[in-house]
């Protein structure tokens, strides 16, 4: 039987995603987000409009997506409440978040030098990518008291990193997802992907018809 009813959040389960970014006075930051969808290689995050990272990348227009697997859910549950701006915004202070300006530390996670952008990649994480901004889009436009609130942003990929025991063997463009196993976030809880359920009749397409005019920019 169904229930009418009203969560007060709809996180059904996405991946962790630990944004890199860059600060004015170029020290790194580093936020845990799980809103974020992938179309071919662009994807939508959608960020509170007052956060350090939507500020950093609205001012330097890029970051670097690194997706941690479930081997990091240590570090990343180490950014929890934590922010790098200060002060902190009204709505982060009544959650109980701190100010902390030295989030690699914080994590106990490495900074690397990225390829195309300026922002931090995380040495421990599998999947790094690096992107640029292409779109911002308001969320809630029309609600007098959400509108200015929440931002979409638009992130084009430029470059892919990928830890090569992810890979299927042989295939260095090819993620193996019996081997990938990205940290899931659902109702502010930490899970892991299981075993394959079941055989995909969309796996029978070969993903090179996926490839878009984005993966050759980005070289």
């Amino acid at each position: 039987m169904h229930l009418r009813s009203e969560p007060s959040i709809l996180y059904f389960g996405t991946p962790v995603v630990l944004i890199g970014t860059c600060n004015e006075n170029g020290s790194y930051n580093l936020a845990p987000m799980s809103s974020i969808f992938w179309l071919g290689w662009r994807c939508m995050l959608g960020l509170s409009a007052v956060s350090k990272t939507t500020e950093n990348i609205l001012r330097t227009k890029e970051c670097v997506l690194n997706l941690p697997s479930v081997a990091q859910v240590a570090a990343v549950n180490r950014l929890a409440r934590t922010t790098g701006s200060d002060p902190i915004p009204a709505g982060k202070l009544q959650k109980g978040y701190r100010y902390e300006p030295d989030k690699f530390e914080t994590a106990g996670l490495t900074p690397l030098t990225a390829d195309t952008v300026s922002a931090p990649r995380v040495s421990e994480c599998p999947v790094q990518l690096e992107a640029i901004l292409e779109g911002t889009y308001g969320l809630a436009q029309h609600s007098e008291t959400q509108r200015g609130k929440i931002l979409t942003l638009e992130m084009r990929i430029t470059r892919v990193h990928l830890d090569e025991n992810i890979l299927m063997k042989g295939q260095e463009n090819k993620v193996d997802p019996d081997k990938w196993r990205p940290l899931i976030m659902s109702f502010q809880e930490f899970y892991g992907l299981g075993d394959k359920l079941h055989p995909s009749t969309l796996a029978e397409i070969d993903e090179s018809l996926y490839r878009t005019p984005d993966i050759a920019a980005g070289r």
